[in-house]
């Protein structure tokens, strides 16, 4: 392997939570020269799953994109072997602190330089009661870009994430008709016979009476709101699909009610959202 053992591959096969940065980048050359190296690419995405990555959805579709089958990439990445991020190191550190023996403590007070005019500045604002209040952005107060936490029972999420967010229309190029490949006149004589038949047998659709029992023409679609979770509301959220978010909040205030105030934020924020991205 280029830039990685085959005996630190293997570790960080055992213990991914383990990967650092420097490992992280050795991975990338590996992976240019072999796309489908499934272990390689998911090991990449535990790393930005233990930095709290923005990068982290977006490289979830592309493992999916390079996994034979997601049912098993959906599997790793709900088990504690990928959702636990190594805390032995600070663990270790506070101990280390907490077993230090002190001998002697003194508090040490430094002295501040204040500037006049700022401290003018700060009790003129004080009297007035004009101290405002930094509002967060509709972005960050919905945390957009923080990695989906999936869970086992969230396949339908996951599935709804690695769908397209958008569809873009199929332009057809029609063919010139000096160019148009000829039918066969075989082929056109029979479709020709057919449309003649088809208009001499002037076929008709029976009329419905009144008191027969319609059949299931249009079957209403099932409820499906028990398949809405906090995480799929976020799917809909990071695939800009905000109608479907606002949507997927209203649906889990009336599952949850003891949050219903936190999703009514939710929504708001969204709105804002809209209004700032139409």
């Amino acid at each position: 392997m280029v830039g990685m053992n085959s005996t630190d591959y293997i570790y960080l096969l055992n213990k991914p939570y383990a990967i650092n940065d420097r490992q992280f980048r050795e991975l990338e050359p590996i992976l240019e020269k072999y796309p489908y190296f499934q272990s390689a690419r998911v090991l990449q995405l535990k790393h930005l799953y233990n930095l709290d990555s923005y990068q982290y959805n977006d490289a979830l579709k592309k493992t999916a994109a390079y996994t034979h089958d997601r049912s098993v990439l959906f599997d790793f990445i709900t088990t504690t072997q990928f959702t636990t991020i190594d805390n032995t190191l600070y663990d270790r550190k506070v101990a280390e602190l907490l077993n230090m023996e002190v001998i002697d403590s003194e508090i040490v007070v430094i002295p501040v330089a204040v500037d006049p005019l700022q401290q003018s500045l700060l009790a003129t604002i004080e009297k007035s009661g004009e101290v405002e209040k930094v509002e967060p952005q509709p972005a960050e107060a919905l945390e957009l870009g923080k990695p989906l936490p999936f869970n086992t029972e969230e396949k339908h999420s996951f599935q709804e994430w690695l769908q397209l967010s958008r569809f873009q229309p199929i332009e057809r190029k029609e063919i010139p008709a000096a160019t148009a490949p000829r039918e066969n006149g075989d082929a056109r004589s029979k479709k020709l016979e057919l449309i003649d038949k088809f208009i001499e047998t002037n076929p008709k659709i029976p009329a419905i009476s009144k008191d027969s029992t319609p059949t299931a023409i249009a079957m209403e679609s099932p409820d499906k709101s028990y398949l809405m979770t906090e995480t799929l509301a976020k799917v809909y959220l990071e695939q800009k699909k905000y109608p479907r978010a606002i949507q997927a909040y209203e649906i889990l205030i009336l599952k949850y009610p003891e949050k219903s105030s936190f999703f009514a934020d939710r929504i708001e924020e969204i709105k804002k959202l809209q209004q700032n991205n139409p």
